[in-house]
């Protein structure tokens, strides 16, 4: 049986139409397909004199929602999360950052609620929310592309990397196109999360290896390991070991657990850029834009601090705006 849920404006005609016709609030529940105390509190708050009326039904308790959320949450208060919402920040993330920065109470919840009030309305809040899609299971199967020369395990890679206990400890992948033509380079960094991310031409182990040193070289002093999966994309990891002064590892076959912040940092990157998008159609410009977005947004591990907060002491400045 389903739980309390606010009822709309049809089906008080329909509660209506069924005291009409004489059924009890346990069958009026069933057949609209809502718990039998939505029945009991609707009949219980929004009957008048006259009895219960849907029009009027509707009206008293549209007023005093509205009359819930006015005293509670101010204009000002909304726009701010509306600004937010915009720059693709979660509810939660909003909620915490506002509590925590601006001393601001406002749960996700009652931000979801906007949100689907606004959807109600045409609004277009919600594209803002990352979307959810069921995850199938990849099962491996035997490695058929050749061992990467000289490659060190994840194994032999020193234990402080794992406790995220200092900067310099960063995961590698790459995102293909459609049709695998050409491919993005992400770079996330353990203790901070802060991400670069670069698109190359073709997913080739030169054209992969020129885009981690350009990235990484301005940041040098802050690199200290990298890992990355076996992909021969990354066969040049010694020439980028050495341009970094870094050491470089590779995870286990088929253990992309072993680089799960990349494999985070890449589902957040499929909010702008999802899958089976031609990558031809993608500019740099636009990847820097992401980037931007997700280095300036919150994150729960970070005491919703930013990963640009953590990593060089800048403050979102959207999220300060009055």
């Amino acid at each position: 049986m389903r739980g309390y849920t606010q009822l709309v404006h049809e089906q008080r005609y329909q509660i209506y139409a069924l005291m009409k016709a004489e059924h009890n609030q346990t069958e009026i529940a069933e057949i609209l397909g809502v718990h039998k105390s939505t029945i009991s509190r609707e009949l219980r708050r929004n009957c008048g004199l006259r009895g219960y009326r849907p029009k009027q039904a509707h009206s008293l308790a549209m007023e005093s929602q509205n009359n819930r959320a006015t005293a509670r949450i101010s204009n000002s208060t909304w726009s701010s999360v509306e600004r937010l919402l915009r720059e693709d920040w979660s509810p939660e993330q909003i909620s915490c950052w506002l509590k925590i920065f601006k001393s601001t109470s406002i749960s996700h919840e009652w931000i979801y609620q906007y949100i689907y009030q606004d959807k109600m309305s045409n609004g277009t809040l919600h594209h803002h929310l990352r979307c959810q899609k069921k995850r199938r299971k990849r099962y491996g199967s035997y490695d058929r592309r050749g061992q990467i020369i000289n490659r060190v395990s994840i194994d032999e890679r020193p234990a402080i990397v794992d406790s995220r206990s200092r900067i310099g400890d960063w995961e590698l992948d790459t995102i293909i196109g459609k049709a695998h033509k050409q491919a993005i380079v992400t770079i996330t960094e353990r203790k901070t999360r802060f991400s670069l991310i670069r698109k190359v031409k073709f997913k080739t182990a030169e054209n992969v290896s020129d885009a981690i040193i350009a990235l990484l070289t301005p940041m040098k002093k802050w690199v200290k390991t990298l890992t990355a999966d076996n992909g021969k994309e990354f066969a040049f990891h010694q020439l980028i070991a050495k341009a970094l002064n870094a050491k470089f590892y590779f995870a286990h076959p088929y253990s992309s657990w072993e680089r799960g912040l990349n494999e985070n940092t890449n589902g957040l990157i499929r909010q702008y850029i999802p899958k089976k998008t031609d990558f031809k159609q993608v500019s740099q410009k636009q990847i820097d834009t992401v980037m931007e977005k997700l280095n300036n947004r919150p994150r729960k591990c970070l005491g919703f601090k930013t990963p640009n907060q953590v990593f060089f002491g800048i403050n979102p400045t959207v999220a300060l705006q009055s």
